[in-house]
């Protein structure tokens, strides 16, 4: 079925070709695979074609042509196709592409492409999704000693794929499994005089030697007492723990209700953490707290220049189309969630803020802006808050955190369980992504607030829908 497919495809591996060879020292180095990618992988990460190792990057002359389309929007998506182009140009200079040339990574790119009219009795209509199934099916037909696996993000070309016996993969260079997401804290029993020699000396050695990562929080309890506990946190070096701040007054008029806002609130309120994020459930507090810290770290200690609050323009459902009137008039439906948090701030406050906070808003110290309009900004001196970052890509979170200038701290608040953004899910945000990468450096901070205190019916919609 397959024969003539390939005509106009040179071999796979060319003058590079290696076969497993044996020797005392390595009985078997196994075989490169072929790796052949498709238009979704390279749009939703422009430098993929980096990170398969030392196999073969295969590429389909479909996906080109899909790439040539989308470079003409003006989206982040047509930026990542325009990155894509201008890498594989950059290639060019190494030798033909349709031969094969060599990657930084150490293994080897091609385009590839085959006879049109062969790829209908392969399978079935030409739509660019067969033809690049079709041109995988015949890469393995062609050289069967080699792996051939078909990396796409579609779910459906992957059960096409299984179902004509090919291994098909998901992108998951970026992807971090929920069960396995850094929760920010941990527990610990302790002997009594721990938590008393904890508040004379104001740190003490972590009792277990395994090393934690900076800003980690712990809650200690005392041996065969629950009721003495005391909430600390991982110091930079990984070694020690050290009381947090103590916000039970509150920070404009938020008073924390559970152990992770308090938590949360001490990575906020925390002047050598320039980075933090806020994962937690619809209700748990993560704008509400983020907004208090910032109102009170830029109004009051005039630490910041401004208070700048901005969320992806994503929506839940059917869009409702063009918007008329300005900037700030298209962008109000997308930034009600913030001044609903504002008002709830003031009315908290017996409403005296309330008026304050509108007279902040007209005054621009508090800014509420959108994200698409961020790239080539330096934001210095600045409190950021980031809200709903489930909904961005890791490629658009590293643009974001990027633009962070000298002086400036950045909040991402997100819920990876609830994502409106068809091109990413709750292993592959770049909420997730950041918090992983992040674990390990000592100007950033990571809390998960686990219960809501929104109302009774949000928390046990959120536990039971």
């Amino acid at each position: 079925m397959l024969s003539g497919v390939l005509d106009s495809v040179p071999d796979v591996h060319g003058a590079a070709s290696r076969k497993a060879v044996k020797s005392p020292r390595n009985p078997a180095v196994s075989r490169p695979k072929n790796y052949v990618l498709d238009t979704n992988v390279l749009l939703h990460d422009p430098h993929a074609l980096l990170n398969f190792q030392d196999n073969h990057v295969l590429i389909p002359i479909e996906v080109i042509e899909e790439i040539d389309r989308f470079k003409r929007e003006t989206t982040e998506r047509g930026q990542n196709a325009r990155t894509v182009s201008r890498m594989l140009d950059g290639l060019r200079s190494k030798g033909s592409l349709s031969e094969g040339v060599g990657l930084s990574s150490g293994g080897r790119l091609r385009i590839i492409f085959s006879h049109q009219h062969d790829l209908a009795a392969t399978t079935g209509p030409g739509t660019v999704d067969n033809r690049i199934l079709a041109l995988a099916l015949a890469i393995r037909k062609q050289d069967p000693e080699t792996p051939t696996v078909l990396v796409t993000k579609d779910i459906n070309l992957r059960l096409k794929a299984d179902a004509y016996g090919l291994p098909a993969e998901d992108y998951e260079t970026d992807r971090i499994n929920l069960q396995d997401l850094y929760t920010g804290f941990f527990e610990l029993t302790v002997a009594p005089d721990v938590i008393s020699k904890l508040r004379l000396d104001g740190a003490v050695l972590l009792p277990d030697p395994q090393k934690r990562a900076p800003n980690e929080y712990c809650t200690l309890t005392e041996a065969g007492n629950s009721k003495r506990s005391a909430l600390t946190k991982v110091d930079a070096s990984g070694t020690r723990l050290v009381p947090i701040h103590d916000t039970r007054e509150g920070v404009w008029g938020i008073k924390p209700r559970n152990r992770e806002q308090h938590f949360a609130l001490d990575a906020l309120l925390d002047e050598n953490v320039k980075l933090v994020t806020l994962m937690g459930k619809a209700g748990t507090g993560k704008t509400l707290l983020a907004l208090a810290a910032g109102l009170k770290r830029t109004v009051n200690d005039r630490e910041f220049r401004r208070l700048i609050v901005a969320r992806p323009t994503i929506s839940m459902g059917k869009e409702l189309g063009f918007l008329p009137g300005s900037l700030e008039e298209k962008l109000s439906p997308w930034m009600q969630p913030i001044h609903d948090a504002l008002e709830l701030l003031g009315d908290l406050n017996m409403g005296h803020d309330a008026r304050r906070n509108g007279d902040l808003l007209r005054s621009g110290t508090i800014a509420v802006e959108a994200l698409s309009y961020i790239r080539g900004r330096s934001i210095a001196n600045q409190f950021m808050i980031i809200d709903e970052a489930q909904n961005l890509t890791p490629l658009e979170v590293k643009t974001i955190i990027t633009r962070v200038g000298h002086g400036t701290k950045i909040i991402l608040t997100g819920d990876p369980y609830q994502i409106d953004n068809p091109y990413v899910d709750a292993a592959s945000n770049g909420f997730n992504y950041v918090v992983t990468r992040f674990r390990d450096h000592a100007i950033a901070a990571h809390v998960e607030l686990q219960r809501g205190e929104r109302s009774d019916l949000a928390e046990l919609a959120a536990n039971v829908l």
